[in-house]
């Protein structure tokens, strides 16, 4: 039996089909890409409020086995930490909590790239924590600063690690320099933000003028916050 030949060519692509192929793709590829650049954000900031809530819902467990008190208001004697928070020792108050938070992982933010996570509290330390504790935090005054995150400058310079007093006219401002700069996740679309938890287990995202107005409505002229 005699092979069989075709007489048809053999189709290809020419080059200018290759490049019009190209330029499509090159065009799908801007138009999607900044999409999912802006879903990944998203999904970051819903973590990152996930963590606090998750935080609040730690603090509010072990308040209730404890006369309605929060750690910061708690003896070291009675199980607390409040002579240690009150160094500005952030650790100790989530070790004391650590049946309550039940993993080191929701201290630390998912965008803070200049921290690590923690593997267990035992060797839990400022590195691998990314909130603040705010020290006066009480259930009966909803608006108090509870926890949130640290990426706090006043007057334009990163604050430190330790205690930090906040008055109702401090000019506190949103930044990522205690982070990773820049980082979108500290952005909305033309200003800095972050995330405030409070003593209610609320959580909301503010810019620097919400962050100011929040932080009139605390209820008290000063705010003692622990910063890690």
């Amino acid at each position: 039996m005699k092979p069989r030949f075709s007489n048809k060519p053999t189709s290809a692509l020419t080059r200018v089909e290759v490049v019009i192929v190209i330029v499509i793709l090159a065009l799908l590829v801007a138009i999607f890409l900044p999409v999912l650049a802006k879903a990944k954000r998203r999904a970051s900031k819903i973590s990152c409020v996930s963590c606090l809530k998750q935080i609040g819902i730690a603090f509010r467990l072990w308040e209730e086995d404890n006369h309605d008190k929060y750690p910061m208001s708690v003896s070291v004697t009675n199980g607390g930490a409040m002579e240690l928070i009150a160094t500005g020792n952030v650790t100790a108050c989530f070790q004391v909590m650590s049946n309550e938070v039940s993993t080191p992982r929701i201290l630390l933010c998912p965008e803070d790239t200049h921290r690590v996570w923690a593997t267990n509290f035992f060797t839990l330390n400022y590195s691998n924590i990314s909130y603040f504790i705010g020290l006066d935090a009480v259930e009966s005054k909803p608006q108090m600063f509870l926890s949130g995150d640290d990426n706090f400058a006043i007057s334009g310079v990163p604050v430190k690690s330790g205690l930090l007093e906040l008055l109702t006219n401090t000019p506190v401002a949103w930044s990522s320099g205690r982070h990773v700069s820049p980082n979108p996740h500290f952005w909305t679309p033309d200003k800095f933000a972050g995330n405030i938890g409070f003593a209610d287990g609320s959580v909301q995202q503010f810019t620097t003028d919400g962050l100011r107005q929040a932080l009139q409505q605390t209820g008290v002229a000063t705010n003692h916050l622990a910063i890690p």
